[in-house]
């Protein structure tokens, strides 16, 4: 009886100690932000780059795989001559090799122990792509006086995580529905509105440049590229060697090119796929870091809601087709709001949707979206599509940078 009374069940039992790590997960992050807080009261608040100035402009990179967004806005900011400093939580940022003279990037160190010298930031401006301020571990610095967000991805704003951006001052934006969809959380949330600017999308712009400069691609057969998520809900997942098995048969060019985490996660699906399939005539697999040269290569893009296929789509110009996965809203931010999803309106104007019920019918639908009228509607949905989402082309780091410095001015005339 005694015994008895102490059961705890598998599911109470696992949660309970979901609480225990957790806890001590706080416990060790708050005894991490007292002895950097002690050290910077002991240095008298002295920061390393500033000589106890605080910082004019700060970006905080949470790591080199948004390098894409802020190249650009560094470049801009050294073709202008004006002082800026990056901030980045991974060692190997492709900014710690850059010669610049007026960008002066530095390593602050990973996970916790950067977002603990970000806490204790002493800058006018902080301009990041992390959500989550001031819901997290990542708090408002009471020396940072502004801080400003930027997407890494052209679609929906609202689908960060519950409140992802609540706690900012300022949403730079490329799409007038992304300034509808943040008014209509304030207004549900009865929250202070934020300052919105339509900047356009940097790294779509650097991408686009790249296209012109590059030579056009004559491809003998068609090329098609299978880009997944990783995931439960991942088309390699989903469908698997199946719907490989059917894009082989169109004698058309497979090339796959599985998402980084794929190969940690999943390894043991990755393995059995490229032991099955190994690089030949019919497949190949693409792990370039850069996925300029194989998105400019391929004729069209087969992949999940990933933002690579607005990147296909909008800036190379060409047709893609997108898996059908279930999509649930309770987590985030678009839970609030009924309005449906931007995503989910234009992906079936640009392209074909990919289910159980057509994947093995993928040849025709590859032909399709290829040749005849379909492929002419597809053309013009896209151009639709860019206008709604892609402001100020070509433009949107200048206009970053325009914005950063007109604000900082007005900030310190305070």
């Amino acid at each position: 009886m005694f015994y008895s009374s102490l059961y705890i069940d598998p599911g109470t039992g696992s949660m309970l100690f979901s609480i225990l790590i957790g806890i001590v997960g706080v416990l060790v992050f708050a005894i991490r932000t007292f002895w950097i807080k002690l050290k910077f009261v002991i240095t008298g608040g002295r920061a390393k780059n500033n000589h106890g100035r605080s910082l004019p402009i700060c970006i905080f990179s949470e790591g080199k795989r948004y390098w894409n967004v802020f190249h650009p806005i560094c470049d801009e900011f050294e073709k202008r001559k004006i002082d800026v400093y990056y901030y980045t939580a991974t060692e190997d940022d492709p900014a710690l090799k850059e010669n610049y003279k007026y960008v002066h990037p530095e390593f602050i160190g990973e996970g916790n122990k950067a977002i603990s010298k970000m806490n204790l930031i002493r800058a006018d401006i902080i301009l990041a792509t992390t959500p989550s301020l001031d819901v997290f571990q990542w708090k408002r610095s009471k020396e940072g006086k502004y801080y400003v967000h930027i997407p890494h991805m052209a679609n929906d704003i609202n689908i960060y995580r519950m409140f992802g951006l609540d706690f900012y001052d300022a949403v730079l934006l490329s799409g007038q529905y992304q300034a509808d969809q943040i008014r209509r959380l304030e207004s549900i949330r009865g929250i202070q509105p934020k300052e919105l600017k339509l900047v356009g999308i940097p790294y779509m712009d650097v991408m686009r440049e790249r296209l012109n400069n590059s030579s056009k691609t004559s491809n003998e057969r068609p090329v098609v590229l299978l880009a997944p998520s990783w995931g439960e809900s991942g088309i390699l997942k989903v469908y698997g060697k199946t719907l490989i098995d059917a894009l082989i048969d169109t004698g058309y060019e497979i090339v796959i090119r599985p998402h980084p985490q794929s190969f940690v996660s999943e390894k043991e699906l990755m393995d059995s796929l490229m032991t099955s399939y190994p690089d030949g005539d019919k497949v190949s697999w693409n792990r370039d870091a850069d996925n300029f040269d194989i998105l400019n290569r391929a004729d069209i893009l087969i992949s999940d809601f990933s933002g690579v296929l607005f990147d296909f789509s909008l800036v190379f110009d060409k047709p893609i087709i997108y898996a059908d996965t279930e999509f649930d809203r309770s987590p985030y931010d678009c839970a609030w709001d009924d309005e449906e999803l931007w995503t989910f309106k234009v992906l079936p104007t640009i392209g074909r949707e990919l289910n159980k019920d057509n994947y093995l019918n993928i040849g025709n639908m590859v032909s399709d979206c290829l040749n005849g009228s379909e492929a002419e509607e597809l053309a013009i949905a896209r151009d639709k599509a860019r206008e709604e989402t892609w402001c100020n082309i070509d433009n949107g780091a200048e206009k970053v940078v325009d914005y950063l410095i007109a604000k900082h001015k007005e900030i310190t005339k305070t």
